[in-house]
């Protein structure tokens, strides 16, 4: 059995030599970087006896190399995708998200020899508990992101009516049929028997991706079409079909694979990899004696997803584990899922519309002007003026390394379909994620307390301006966030207390022994925005240019009206104070004083804020690809800097921002 890890140790130091004779390792950039990752070293000319030669599955072209395996003695290595491969097939151009190695010479959809994924279903323990957890967690958050092989469809497609019988149609001659004991007559006996074991119900056929894009054709046709029976050829999503399916019929198509997590026990009538260990009903009438062990679907699914294939992040160009894949693949899959249609951007100042261009304009370009009836879908900018229908697009919470107002792009924008987080007055998207979130799975809850550690060991915040803390006096330090006044959380969020000096007022009104840190805010400071006021007598220390999350390690409290702050405080663990209603309070985590809106009633905890705050509202894109990316890649990137500065020009570009800010016509 290949032992990826053996190879990967092997090739920190000298790259095992893997020879190939198929010109398709030469145009995939994507694959020929994953497997020099792995430890090998691709080339072209004769191997020795002790070397390697890669061909791709059973592919027509994997004859070369297998001659030559058998003229040298070299060692034959098979390399297929991985199971969770991109958003379109590969004859759309798009590159894999993994790929699994087999050092037999066997590939998993051919049961005529053993393969390693074989070999671990069959030999490997499959009972640590991490793993089983692990596995358990994957499962739930493919099914939760409605992602397959390929992720190209909408889940907001309508799926049928429930009650039917769900035949899987793949392409006509792929070698996971041919090599899976299988062919055309396979498919007719399969659309019989779905027929006669469930008499009177609906049998729909779902064809491949590759038939919806006229790629290839399918084993089924519009001839098939009966009083009973329906092709399904709209991008639906598998797990849609799978909730509404009263039984799931396939030969050896990846979809009984995803079948089982979702509850089914698949019909199969060919050979695949899944099959044979006593989680599906096994109707080919050649058993494989080497499949004998039961299986449970999480241990199925440990092997052939987790210790298997080899999984890529195209954003760091580093291998990574399974969690990492799907957190690209999730990515990936909202950006085509949001975008597909296109955008037009309303009110969308014009330094801002390269970056959201590069956010939103990947798969249909946007325009900032609408055209009725050109299918695009409308945004807007934060709380500007709607007739209604339009998307409001703001910052993220973990934005940048320098401040908005001084144009520096950001890494990260949310859209809300619903309101806007920072408006109260009306419910916004980020509130139901609150609400969603007040149960979380282990997985989902071990996610966000990775991430608030990391965020704490990185010190990364919104702006990530850096800085340390002065001597502060002694005593119960309560620190006091300034805001811009004008801004838009204020204005609609702030209720009673709405300027930097009522809000100081109120704390050393309510506090006459402590120590009052008064910390203006950062745009403030750079002369941006208005909010600058004289805080002597008020506060005992005034901070400026002093980085907030120093300041955090070094109070006792936090009081703010809206700020973003309070937020940073209460990842840390400090208690926080509210005068207006912002994102993160009216959740029981903070001291309420001002007016909540009573439709925030859950209770979630901190991992749960933290979860639909930072990895389910916001958009990432990496800053260094280009490419759509989850959290923990933002993270890094503004914890290491890597990130591409804009020009001198900005500063000039900032200052005239701020002189013609009223002058709408020029700015939008």
């Amino acid at each position: 059995m290949h032992d990826i890890g053996t190879d990967r140790a092997a090739g920190a130091s000298r790259p095992r030599r893997l020879y190939y004779y198929n010109a398709g390792f030469l145009r995939q950039r994507r694959v020929r970087r994953i497997i020099a990752l792995a430890g090998y070293d691709l080339r072209l000319g004769k191997p020795g006896a002790d070397d390697l030669i890669a061909v791709w599955g059973r592919s027509p072209y994997a004859t070369r190399g297998e001659a030559v395996a058998r003229a040298t003695g070299a060692g034959l290595v098979r390399i297929e995708d991985a199971f969770l491969r991109s958003l379109f097939p590969g004859r759309a151009g798009e590159a894999p998200l993994g790929l699994m190695l087999d050092r037999q010479g066997g590939v998993h959809f051919d049961a005529s020899a053993p393969s390693d994924i074989e070999d671990l279903l069959a030999t490997h323990p499959l009972d640590d508990t991490a793993l089983l957890d692990r596995a358990r967690g994957a499962m739930a958050r493919l099914q939760e992101a409605h992602l397959s092989k390929y992720f190209a469809f909408d889940p907001d497609l309508p799926p049928p009516d429930p009650g039917y019988v769900l035949v899987i149609d793949q392409t006509r001659g792929d070698a996971s049929v041919t090599h899976g004991q299988a062919d055309a007559n396979t498919f007719r006996e399969m659309l019989y028997y779905a027929q006669s074991d469930n008499p009177g119900a609906r049998v729909l056929i779902k064809t491949h991706p590759e038939t919806e894009q006229g790629f290839r054709t399918g084993y089924f046709g519009p001839d098939d079409i009966g009083e009973r029976v329906a092709l399904v050829t709209d991008p639906l999503s598998p797990w849609e079909l799978f909730e509404g399916a009263v039984a799931v019929y396939t030969v050896s198509s990846q979809m009984g694979f995803e079948a089982m997590f979702a509850g089914h026990r698949p019909v199969v009538f060919g050979q695949p990899f899944y099959a044979g260990w006593g989680l599906s009903d096994d109707r080919n009438p050649h058993p494989l004696p080497r499949r004998g062990r039961g299986l449970t679907r999480a241990q199925l699914f440990a092997a052939a997803m987790i210790l298997h294939p080899l999984w890529y992040d195209p954003c760091t160009d580093r291998l990574c584990d399974l969690e990492q894949a799907i957190a690209i693949a999730e990515a990936q899959a909202r950006e085509w899922r949001e975008d597909r249609h296109g955008w037009a951007g309303e009110g969308i100042r014009l330094w801002k519309r390269r970056p959201f261009q590069r956010f939103f304009g990947r798969h249909r370009p946007m325009t900032f002007r609408a055209k009725p009836g050109d299918g695009r879908r409308r945004m807007v900018w934060g709380s500007a003026q709607d007739d209604g229908g339009a998307v409001r697009v703001e910052d993220g919470f973990l934005r940048s390394r320098g401040l908005g107002a001084a144009l520096i792009p950001p890494l990260s924008l949310v859209c809300d379909d619903l309101g806007i987080y920072y408006d109260p007055t009306r419910e916004s998207r980020l509130e139901r994620l609150i609400a969603e979130r007040a149960q979380l799975r282990p997985d989902q809850e071990d996610r966000a307390r990775r991430l608030i550690a990391r965020l704490l060991s990185d010190r990364v915040n919104k702006y990530n301006l850096g800085g340390a803390a002065p001597v502060l006096p002694v005593g119960h330090r309560i620190l006091v966030p300034g805001q811009v006044e004008d801004d838009a959380s204020i204005r609609l969020g702030a209720g009673g207390i709405r300027t930097n000096l009522a809000l100081l007022q109120a704390a050393r009104a309510a506090n006459p022994a402590a120590v009052i840190l008064y910390k203006p805010h950062p745009d403030v400071e750079a002369g941006l925005r208005d909010g600058a006021i004289d805080a002597g007598g008020l506060a005992d220390m005034v901070l400026e240019h002093t980085d907030p999350l120093a300041l955090l390690d070094e109070v006792n409290e936090v009081w703010t009206m809206t700020s973003l702050l309070g937020f940073e405080a209460l990842l840390r663990g400090v208690p926080v104070t509210v005068t207006g209603a912002p994102l993160y309070a009216g959740w029981g985590l903070t001291r309420d004083r001002g007016e909540i809106p009573a439709r925030r009633t859950a209770r979630p905890a901190l991992e749960g804020l933290v979860h639909a705050a930072l990895i389910d509202y916001p958009r990432y894109l990496d800053p260094v690809s280009g490419l759509p990316c989850p959290v923990e890649t933002a993270i890094e990137r503004l914890a290491s800097g890597e990130i591409p500065q804009p020009g001198p020009a900005n500063r000039a570009l900032s200052k005239l921002q701020g002189l013609f800010a009223g002058l709408a016509p020029l700015w939008r």
